[in-house]
């Protein structure tokens, strides 16, 4: 009798083990951020501990820094090499994108040669259509005039090459010139007519899981919809379009309408203001995508056949118990409190005040 015992034991424990597995996720950082700041090292840690996976904030280049000034292609290429790199990511991984971190995100999914499948992306705030106003930059008149001069100058080579948002700042009453100068955005959402390629859509709609997660009080990005791919009409700033009814969506440039009509596109609506996501919605919106639920199903369907004499009520029963008492209380104070710095950066504010002629301190003094 203790030889059956023991191959039972070994059996059940090898199937808890295999069921309780999740693959590693990675989480790219937004706009003057960087992975070792408080607030991503802390969300990347709960995220880890709630769902049982191994995170890993991804860095690019000299973070804060470059997210900035480095141009989007440009990092979603140092995330690309970085992914191959690590060998925990080689039979899969999860994303999870804050912000502009999102694009970056999306374009090693769609970009990236040779690099691990991307099996969930879990999106927090990301300017996916777009957006029409720079980031903040606060009420002086020298951000008055840098976010006048941004916007006219938005398209040119200099700005393009030398200011991150650029590549996905979108004005609706300048498409022709955001569809012929832009670097960035028109390519990944295979915006360009003449220019669309199949493989980045094949690639976008191969995800199990879109989770776009829209900040009911945002105000950094414009309009807030382009956190699900909603946008203005090409020439007007209103009415805001659902995703659905872009063209994007209707023609599946890149996959969405594939992915939502599988099923596979969660939209969804939290409060708070920009990436002020609270412990309790991180729990019910993220959480369950960093498990991997076909790998578990798959382990349910191959114990199901070892097990032959073992009630399967019974086990499924104790696993989702385990899983129950795992729960935290949950809270709503927010995890990321959406004060992330999106101001200026000095060196670039200098930049500005050069190129128009003035500083902050003088216009200052003239009031």
């Amino acid at each position: 009798m203790a030889l059956p015992s023991l191959s039972f034991l070994f059996i059940f424990t090898s199937f808890i083990v295999s069921v309780s597995h999740s693959i590693p996720f990675i989480v790219i950082h937004g706009i003057g951020d960087q992975c070792s700041n408080r607030g991503v090292k802390k969300f990347t840690q709960q995220l880890s501990s709630f769902s049982g996976a191994e995170g890993y904030c991804v860095e690019v280049g000299n973070g804060s820094w470059d997210s900035w000034f480095e141009p989007l292609k440009e990092q979603a290429e140092i995330v690309c090499e970085k992914v191959k790199q690590m060998k925990e990511l080689k039979e899969g991984y999860n994303i999870v994108g804050l912000s502009q971190g999102n694009l970056i995100g999306r374009g090693v999914v769609e970009f990236c040669e040779g690099g691990p499948p991307v099996k969930n992306f879990i999106s927090l705030a990301g300017p996916h259509a777009g957006t029409a106003s720079v980031p903040l930059c606060g009420s002086g008149i020298f951000c008055v005039l840098a976010d006048t001069l941004i916007k006219g100058e938005v398209y040119s080579s200099y700005i393009q090459e030398h200011l991150a948002p650029s590549g996905y700042l979108k004005l609706p009453n300048a498409i022709p010139d955001y569809l012929e100068n832009c670097r960035f955005l028109p390519v990944l959402n295979n915006e360009i007519p003449d220019k669309r390629n199949s493989t980045y859509k094949e690639r976008f709609s191969s995800l199990q899981n879109l989770v776009l997660i829209m900040f009911e009080h945002d105000t950094v990005l414009i309009p807030k919809e382009t956190s699900w791919f909603g946008y203005y009409p090409d020439g007007y700033f209103k009415p805001v379009l659902p995703p659905q009814s872009t063209e994007l969506y209707i023609e599946d440039w890149i996959g969405l309408r594939t992915l939502d009509e599988a099923g596979k596109v969660h939209f969804i609506s939290v409060p708070g203001n920009h990436l002020g996501i609270s412990q309790e919605d991180m729990k019910k919106h993220v959480v369950p995508y960093l498990k991997d639920h076909i790998f578990v199903q798959d382990s349910i369907n191959k114990a199901r056949f070892r097990l032959r004499g073992v009630n399967q009520k019974v086990i499924q029963s104790n696993m989702m118990e385990q899983s129950q008492k795992e729960e935290v209380e949950p809270s709503s104070s927010p995890l990321l409190d959406g004060s992330l710095p999106y101001w200026w950066p000095t060196p670039f504010k200098t930049f500005l005040g050069e190129l128009i002629g003035i500083n902050e301190e003088e216009s200052i003094q003239r009031k």
